[in-house]
């Protein structure tokens, strides 16, 4: 009986349901065409999200371990410790060369202009936001590549056997950064001034993208001429030097107009007494946060998340007793100048080498940059309301330590019969991956929230790609360049006072120096430093394949191009010696961890970088990077 049913089925389905025309015409119920697509506005918008959800960055909370390169952070996991073995980058390291992207944005546009069903204005708004999207990456592609093809329609093959028609010649890098500069300017009109949305393209995410693009524009045509053999003849890479203020006095309007309102009202976030803390919050605080201009969100409603508080949280009682993976360097640390704006390493020592005793483990980093503890988590200090336990072991009256090689390793002490804890439960011990190697914890990204440590969970903290804090420093760079040196302290003092350095620069302190430390310090590990490297063109100075001596390491802090190729570490040590005045104190030590190695080398091919061997195969009309 059964058999009979099925077959029964069979020829109901295959046979007299296949002579049903109607049945097989019916529209399908789980596809949208085009034309319902392009007349929905919710439909449009998710396209655009898409487009949204690829936006290129060199590092984010996503892809953390990028923010620890060049030597502001040790990575404390085994599997990265070679990164520390760089006798040189790749040439292909940082390169991107997605024209699939691109086609995708170009069709996007394509279409959206020829959908009448759409608002008129909210048609011309999603337009200005694939514009945005398409400037962003062009604008990531010249900050890696230099001048590429600028192709700004749909490219469609016809099979014919000749491509040739779809191969573009690379553009000159100035005509990059001059379409990029050139859609801001259109499109900062029709994009909201609305400082409330940080997701979505708007005229401060415009204006801002149009001064950051200005400005490297105007470093590179400037600074050029020290790295000749870095550019090509046709200009593909490198800009003329006559061409430099303009794009200065460009990036200088695109940020006075944002300081000045025109895209609504931003100001530096300034919500906390504890002017650290208040620093660390700018990155998690969503709340009516006037700084944040345009960001990658993540909403744990939505199931987007990330797990960077998984891998960098201290690790001692943390909620998956996991993280660590980020541990900023004693060179960054040592970054931060004083509350009188003088620079000056760590005191470990007194003048004749005499070693310095402290009551409290912070006491050693007090008068410091406030923006110190708001990136890095020091020794002494609380995450989550739970105190970090950073400490290397003991040292007796000879100088010899007592310690161990596992976290929070119990030894007896002399005089003692019982054993206690020798070293911390975050470390430092050296090669023992996902602690405090170098002394440090990473603070910057961080979600307090309880549960963002779970990989059940995980993160909503946003990343912040354009504030107002950046614009600021642009106005004060710009302002600098073209000259204006009292304009560059005013704009530069309110970024350093919100720090707590309240003594203002005079505009004779402004120099080259101190543009290039306070972006150090304020944008540390939010994907600046190797992208202003490049366009001042020092990077090879920084990173010349040498290793680092201790006096190095302590000398020039405030000189932009200070060597940095070696992250060293700061362990704190307790005085174990009864019956003496420095007995329970705290002293502590410089060191270099056994794994680092080598010493980083940025050579002149890596300000470029390489054009795969397929994309030239594929497009003989390119051309190679110098130096490549």
């Amino acid at each position: 009986m059964k058999k009979l049913q099925y077959i029964l089925f069979c020829f109901l389905l295959f046979g007299y349901g296949c002579n049903d025309d109607a049945f097989l015409d019916r529209p399908p119920t789980n596809i949208l065409s085009e034309a319902q697509v392009w007349s929905d506005e919710g439909q449009v918008l998710s396209l655009l999200g898409n487009l949204y959800n690829r936006y290129y960055d060199i590092a984010s909370v996503k892809d953390w371990g990028a923010l620890g390169d060049f030597n502001e952070a040790f990575f404390s996991n085994a599997g990265s410790y070679g990164n520390f073995q760089n006798s040189g980058w790749g040439l292909g390291s940082w390169g991107s060369w997605d024209y699939g992207y691109i086609r995708e944005m170009n069709l996007f546009i394509q279409k959206c202009e020829a959908a009448n069903k759409l608002d008129p204005e909210t048609q011309k708004r999603f337009l200005a936001e694939a514009r945005f999207l398409r400037a962003s990456y062009y604008f990531e592609l010249v900050k890696r590549m230099g001048g590429v093809p600028l192709i700004l329609e749909p490219l469609t093959y016809d099979f014919g056997g000749d491509p040739s028609y779809l191969q573009y010649p690379r553009a000159k890098e100035s005509e990059l950064y001059d379409f990029v500069i050139s859609e801001a300017e259109a499109i900062k009109s029709i994009l909201p001034a609305l400082p409330t949305e940080k997701s979505r393209a708007t005229r401060g995410a415009a204006l801002a993208m149009q001064s950051r693009a200005a400005l490297y524009a105007g470093s590179i045509a400037k600074y050029g001429g020290k790295t000749p053999t870095v550019a090509l003849k046709g200009g593909e890479v490198g800009i003329p030097a006559d061409k430099a203020n303009g794009y200065f006095s460009k990036a200088l309007d695109a940020a006075k107009a944002i300081i000045d309102g025109e895209a609504g009202n931003y100001s530096l976030y300034q919500k906390k007494p504890d002017l650290s803390e208040n620093f660390s919050s700018l990155f998690y605080d969503k709340a009516n946060n006037s700084e944040v201009i345009f960001a990658d969100d993540f909403k744990l409603k939505s199931g987007k998340v990330h797990g960077f508080t998984i891998a960098n949280q201290p690790r001692y009682g943390a909620e998956e007793e996991e993280g660590g993976r980020l541990n900023p360097s004693l060179n960054l640390v040592e970054s931060f100048e004083k509350l009188d704006n003088t620079f000056a390493p760590i005191p470990t020592h007194a003048g004749a080498g005499t070693p310095l005793y402290y009551e409290n483990q912070t006491d050693i980093f007090a008068g410091r940059d406030a923006r110190l503890a708001g990136t890095v988590i020091l020794p002494g200090t609380a995450f989550k309301g739970r105190n970090v336990d950073i400490w290397a072991g003991f040292q007796l009256a000879d100088g010899s330590i007592i310690s161990g090689d596992d976290r929070g390793a119990q030894k007896i002490l002399p005089g003692k019969s019982t054993p206690e804890q020798v070293v911390g439960f975050d470390g430092p011990i050296d090669g023992f991956e996902f602690t405090a190697q170098t002394g440090f914890y990473l603070r910057k990204y961080l979600d307090p929230v309880v549960g963002s440590g779970q990989r059940g969970v995980q993160s909503e903290v946003w990343f912040i790609r354009y504030r107002f804090a950046e614009v600021l420093l642009n106005a004060a760079e710009a302002s600098f360049e073209l000259g204006n040196l009292g304009d560059a302290a005013t704009y530069m003092n309110q970024v350093r006072a919100r720090a707590g350095l309240i003594i203002p620069l005079k505009s004779s302190e402004i120099t080259f120096d101190r543009i290039v430390h306070e972006r150090r310090v304020e944008f540390a590990f939010e994907g600046h430093y190797l992208y202003d490297m490049k366009r001042w063109r020092i990077a090879h100075e920084i990173m010349d394949g040498n290793p680092i001596s201790l006096q190095e390491l302590r000398e020039d802090l405030g000189r932009a191009t200070k060597r940095n190729t070696q992250p060293w570490g700061l362990w704190s040590y307790k005085i174990h010696h009864p019956g003496s005045p420095s007995h329970g104190k705290w002293l502590f030590k410089p060191v270099k961890l056994s794994r680092v190695t080598g010493a980083d080398r940025f050579q002149l091919g890596n300000y470029y970088s390489y054009i795969s061997d397929e994309v030239i195969n594929n497009n003989p009309k390119l051309i190679r990077n110098p130096n490549h």
